[in-house]
C-alpha cells in the first residue's frame, strides 16, 4: 500500500510541475529561452482557466495523498 501512494505521490507531482510550468501568466513560451513578451490579460479564458482548476485540483490531491502517506507510516 505504501508503495503504490509513493507512486502516486510522485506521479501527482510530475503532473503538478507541468500544470504549474504551462500556466506562465501574461508570458509565452519564448520567454523560456530569452524573449521577452509584454502581454497583459486580465482574465483567465478557455484552456487557461481549465489549467487553473486542474491545478488546484492536483494541489489538493497532493495533499490528501501525501497526509494519508504520513498517516500510514
Amino acid at each position: 500500500m505504501i508503495n503504490f501512494l509513493d507512486i502516486l505521490i510522485i506521479f501527482n507531482a510530475i503532473i503538478l510541475i507541468i500544470l504549474i510550468i504551462l500556466q506562465q501568466r501574461g508570458e509565452s513560451l519564448g520567454t523560456i529561452f530569452g524573449f521577452s513578451g509584454s502581454f497583459s490579460f486580465s482574465q483567465r479564458r478557455g484552456l487557461e482557466k481549465y489549467i487553473y482548476y486542474l491545478t488546484w485540483i492536483i494541489i489538493v490531491l497532493f495533499l490528501l495523498l501525501s497526509y494519508l502517506r504520513a498517516l500510514i507510516s
